[in-house]
Parts: C-alpha cells; structure tokens; sequence
C-alpha cells in the first residue's frame, strides 16, 4: 500500500490513460471490429492529451476542445487526400489552427498538440480502406468515449490527485530550500555560483507552477475537516517563500573572508536542515502516515562564531539567526498541521477562489493575439510554413510513402522560442532512435495482443512523462507511432530506417524555420519590464501600511508581483540560446531581477515585524516612515524617458547603518533601516531597467 502511494500524479496520471485507451480499444473491437477500433483509437489518444492530472472542471473544459480539434483536422485531412497539393496546405491550416489556440496561455499547451497528432494519424490510414465520414465518424466515438472515460478517472482519481499536488508542493519548497543553501556554500564570482543561480531561478519557476496547481486543487475542494487542513498548510507554505526569500538580506555585507564564509556555511546547513523537515511533511503527507521526525530547534547556528567582539558583523548575527529560526518554526507549525484539527482559515472559501487559476476559452484572448507583433500568432505561422514545408519536402523524398512521418518530427520539436526547440530537438533525435531499437526488437513478435499491450504502455509512458522527461516520452512515442501505424495497416510494415531519416530531417527543419519570424526575447522586454515594476509597486503599496495585510488584495498583489518576477526570469533564462545579436543585455536583466527579488524579501521582513511584532512599536513613528516609503518606491519603480542618476554602492549605509541593539530587543530601529535598505533597491530596479531597455533600443 505505501508503494502504491508514492506513485507520482504524473505516473498516475499515465496509468488512467492507458487503461482508458485499452477499454475503448477491447469495446469497440468487440463490437465493430479490428479496424474501426484502430480508427477510434486515434480519436481517444489525441483527446487524452488534455487529460492531465486536473481538476473535473478543467478536464470537463479541456478535453471536449481537444476532441473536436482532432475530429476537425481528421476530416479535413481525409477529404484532401486524395489531392496532395491540397492536403499540404490543409496541413499548413491545421497547424495554424493548432498553434492559435496557445492565445489561451498554458492551459491550451496539450490540446494545441491534439489536431497535429490527429492529422499526423488519419495521414497513416490507407486512401482506399474507408471513406473520410467513416474515417471521421470513428474518430469521434473514440474522442467521445475517452471524455466519457477522463472523467470518470478524474471523480476517482480526484482525492488523490488533491493530497499529490499539496505534497508535490510540499516538496518542490523544500528543493528551494537546498537550492538557496547551495548558492550560499558556493563559491563567489565562480562558475558554481553562476550555475546555482541558474538552478535557484529555475527552481523558483518550478515552485511558482506547483503552488498554483496546489491552489487550483485545494482551494476548491469540498468543505470537509481535510480541506480546511490543507488549505491551512498551503497559505502557511505561500507565506513561507516569503520568509525563505527574506533569509538573503544583508548576507552580501558580510564580505568574502574566511569569518565571512564560515558564516555562510552556517547558514546554509540550516537551510539544509530546514528543507529536510520540509521534506519530512511532504512525505507524510503524500503516504497518509504519522510524521516520524519533526523539525527540532536550531539551537545557537553560530555558537563559537570566529567574529571578534568589535567586529560590526556581530550585529548582523542576531538578525540572521531569528530569522532562521522563523523559517524552522514556521515549517514546524505546517508540520503541526498535519495532524492537528484544522483552524478556520484566514480566507474563506469565496475569497480563496480568487487565487485559483482562470479556465475557459474567452474570444477576447484570441482576438488580442491576431497581429504581427504576437508573439502566438508568429509561432502559429511558423508553424503553419513549417509542416506544410515538411510534408512537400516528404513527397518529393525517396521515402515518400510516409509524409506524415516527417511532418510530426518538426510538429514534436518546433516551440514558440528557439532554447525550447534546441532542447526538444536533441531529446526527440535520442528518443526516436531509442525507440526505433525497441520497435527493431518488436518486429520479431508475431502476437497482436503482446503489441496491442506495448501499444497501451508505450501511450501511458508519452503520456505521464511529457513534462518529466521528454527523451522518454519521445521513445514512447516512436513506439506508440509506429504500432498504431503498424496496426492500423499491417501490409506497410514498420520502416525504422525510414523512421530515424524523417526524425533527423524533421529535427533540422524545426530549428531552421525557428528562425522564421522569429519572436526574440528583446521584443517582450519593455511589456515585461513595464508589467514587474507596476506589480512592485502595487504590491509595495499594499504591504508599506499599517493596514491587516492578511486580506485578499494584499494577497493579491503579492502573487502578481511574484508572477511578473517569473516572467522576467523566463525572458533571462530563454535569451541564452539566442544569437548573440539579438540577445537580452543579460546583466542588466540580470540586476532588475536580483533587486526586484529583493524588494519582494525587504517586503517580507516589513510584513512579518508589523503583524508579529506591532505591539512593540511606535505607531505614528512608524505610519509616517511607511507613508514617506510608499511614496519613494512609487516614485522609483517607474520608467522615464531620462535614465535616473546612478545609485551609489554604499548608498544602503552597509554594516555602518546596523543598529547596536539585536533585533530581539529593540525591533523599531531595524524596522527604518529596513525601509531605507528597501527605497534604495527601489531606486536600483529602476536604474537597471532604464539601461536595459536603452541597450535593447540600440540593437
């Protein structure tokens, strides 16, 4: 039973999917036979790829999108067959078709795929052997059959589905916290730390999709006493990313001697701990047992510090080890919670909503990207161009017989920006060849049931590991491919050789035509710019306020700052597989990123101290200090036409500004250096943005 608990959603997931196929393959053999079962089977593999681990109301959204997408591009392929000319660009309409549904954002991201994979499929089917309604028909039932199907897996699977996106959140914190201490242990300036900086971004991307799948899961759940209990632990986990993101500040005044990294060192083994605790709740909580090792207290990080008693880095010590020990007991309580009797949580039920992710297909969303400067609709004309090329380059080939083949492999690595496709390109080469030796192996066999089951498992494996590991699913799929055209039409036989061709021609074309109407990076980057600092600042001025920040528009504020922050990291992170002509002025990004990442934690410590420890200060001292800095950071996150004057390095004071009592003892004193450390950072995001957009306007 404990096994069967770990298996992941992912996995879960492909599982569902394969026995669905199964079912409606043995149903509709049974009753009409071999051949329309096959047809059928198209229709219901390019439906599930919308059924990913969701909610019912997003595969109840998603997958009937899918289905009648493939239904289409079925029938629009089966009339044109018979005229090649035409067929070519009827492809080059699918495609186009396919990819314009990406103005939905991520959510269209499997079903995109469905009308590609549909027409890759009817293309397979022998002109002769059935008429294009039949054809179309039978794909429809499958479709149809598999929605059926999706949901009924989904109401089962639902429960569960739940207590894995809470862990799998769980877990993916934990990992930043590994993330954050390896960056500290690394060494300054060296290729390490530029590599844990890249692995602390990506980190950070991963853990912003998994708190939002956990918030879609959990914040619409059933009342019950389980729910109020995890919906407790996901608003002390949100609130916990603050907390860990404020542990960075002031850490670069401690310099770069041995004192300086011994410190460091300290620091990250009790990120290190921290994060394993972390880790002990996602464990329990995803195998439904009693934690076996609570977190324990810190105990004094920097008993024995080398730091002499005049030193001024002494004063930053106590401010860096509570807040350690804030993280350690915020993770505690989250510990706590889950076995112990749920509270009502802060928001109520109407008010979380807010937070789930929006679902549907307005028009509006579609209408906005039908321009030149979209970057959907440059994609979906690449695209379009693309597989069109590919099926005409495919006729006039020495293998002819299969242009559908070809057509997928540009389908399968072609992306909307060109790191996206390099990566699919050296995955999807490996996995077809990887593949190609599995079909090789699978010719010998002579029994339609063992590859009917390779079939099925060949499709639960593309399926699961999709987002996993895409050499994987790429070997899944050539197998997958392959059997279906294989049983579909036994007298063509498997054509490897023909298989790997295609797979490499596809893979150089796909990265050929990315370079056609190409949507670098520098284009999104004044929009992005423009989005991250209004956010920062609609969030500064929520938080900067004696006001209860616990509401939903503080809240609020606070994810779409950290959204903006993640699209800019995106933008950073993709330029680097762009020429070097038209690539972001990385270092400049790079800043805007760092101090805006800053900002959100100098916010963070001024949350925490006004609800944790408001009885402590001097209130009119205090609104006035929030007052004059609200007003400075609105003013400094702005872009103007004149870049504003250079901020000096010094200008945040150093170890100089740090108050002589600890924290613990006078908190008030930290509160106004922190305010003034917080404009300063203001003043840098700004003066960072000012010169990138300067540099990318001279490209």
């Amino acid at each position: 039973m404990t096994l069967l608990r770990r298996i992941p959603a992912h996995v879960l997931n492909g599982i569902a999917v394969a026995l669905g196929i199964g079912l409606i393959q043995f149903v509709i053999t049974a009753v009409a036979g071999h051949h329309a079962a096959q047809l059928a089977l198209s229709g219901a593999v390019c439906a599930s790829l919308a059924d990913v681990p969701n909610t019912l109301s997003r595969t109840r959204s998603r997958v009937p999108v899918a289905a009648v997408l493939s239904v289409a591009a079925a029938l629009v392929v089966a009339l044109l067959d018979p005229h090649p000319v035409a067929l070519g660009f009827g492809i080059g309409a699918i495609a186009f078709v396919a990819m314009m549904t990406m103005a939905w954002g991520p959510r269209a991201g499997a079903v995109s795929f469905a009308p590609i994979l549909s027409l890759v499929f009817t293309m397979a089917v022998p002109e002769s052997s059935v008429s294009p309604w039949v054809l179309a028909g039978w794909t429809a039932v499958g479709a149809a059959a598999y929605f059926v199907w999706s949901l009924a897996a989904g109401a089962v699977l639902q429960r569960r589905l739940r207590t894995l996106s809470l862990a799998q959140a769980l877990r993916t914190m934990a990992d930043l916290f590994r993330l954050r201490a390896a960056l500290l242990a690394s060494a300054p300036d060296s290729e390490q730390e530029a590599a844990a900086m890249r692995a602390w971004i990506a980190g950070e991307t991963a853990a912003a999709e998994r708190l939002q799948t956990a918030r879609d899961f959990v914040f619409i759940a059933p009342d019950s006493d389980t729910a109020r209990r995890n919906i407790a632990i996901l608003l002390r986990l949100i609130d916990l990313r603050d907390v860990l993101l404020a542990s960075r500040l002031d850490l670069d005044l401690l310099g770069n001697d041995n004192t300086a990294r011994w410190v460091l060192g300290q620091v990250s083994s009790a990120l290190q701990r921290i994060g394993e605790s972390l880790e002990a709740a996602a464990g329990a909580l995803r195998d439904g047992e009693v934690l076996a090792a609570p977190a324990s207290p810190l105990g004094d990080v920097f008993a024995d510090a080398p730091v002499a008693a005049h030193d001024a880095r002494m004063r930053l010590l106590p401010a860096v080890v509570g807040r350690l020990h804030n993280l350690n007991d915020d993770v505690a309580r989250i510990q706590a919670l889950l076995d112990a009797d749920p509270d009502t949580p802060v928001l109520s039920r109407t008010e979380l909503q807010n937070f789930v992710a929006p679902e549907g297909w307005p028009l509006a969303a579609l209408k906005a990207q039908l321009s030149g400067a979209s970057p959907v609709f440059r994609h979906a004309v690449r695209s379009a161009l693309a597989l069109g090329a590919a099926y005409f380059i495919a006729l006039a080939s020495p293998w002819a017989s299969h242009p559908h083949w070809l057509v997928l492999g540009v389908a399968v690595v072609l992306r909307g920006n060109l790191e996206q496709t390099l990566a699919r390109r050296n995955a999807r080469v490996l996995g077809t060849l990887v593949g190609c030796v599995v079909v090789l192996g699978l010719s010998l066999v002579h029994s339609p049931f063992l590859l009917g089951a390779v079939f099925l498992l060949a499709v639960g494996t593309a399926h699961a590991f999709v987002l996993k590991r895409y050499w994987l699913t790429a070997t899944a799929a050539t197998v997958m491919a392959l059997l279906q055209a294989h049983l579909v039409h036994p007298a063509g036989g498997f054509a490897i050789p023909e298989r790997v061709a295609d797979t490499v021609l596809g893979a150089a074309l796909a990265w050929a035509f990315s370079y056609v109407l190409p949507s670098w990076e520098r284009r999104s980057l004044p929009g992005t710019l423009g989005r991250t600092l209004k956010e920062l600042a609609d969030y500064a001025a929520h938080a900067l306020t004696l006001a209860v920040a616990d509401g939903v528009a503080p809240r609020l504020a606070r994810r779409r700052a950290y959204d903006a922050i993640e699209v800019l990291a995106g933008l950073l992170q993709r330029t680097g597989a762009e020429p070097e002509a038209v690539r972001l002025p990385v270092q400049d990004v790079a800043k805007v990123l760092d101090h805006g990442q800053r900002l959100m934690a100098h916010l963070s410590v001024v949350r925490m101290i006004l609800s944790r420890r408001r009885a402590e200060l001097d209130e009119p001292v205090v609104a006035a200090a929030l007052a004059a800095t609200a007003a400075s950071v609105a003013a400094s996150l702005a872009l103007h036409d004149t870049p504003p004057a250079a901020v000096p390095d010094d200008a945040a004071g150093g170890l100089s500004m740090l108050p002589m009592e600890a924290p613990a003892r006078d908190v008030m004193p930290w509160l106004l250096r922190r305010l003034h450390v917080l404009e300063t950072d203001a003043r840098r995001i700004q003066q960072a943005a000012n010169e990138a957009l300067v540099k990318v306007a001279r490209q």
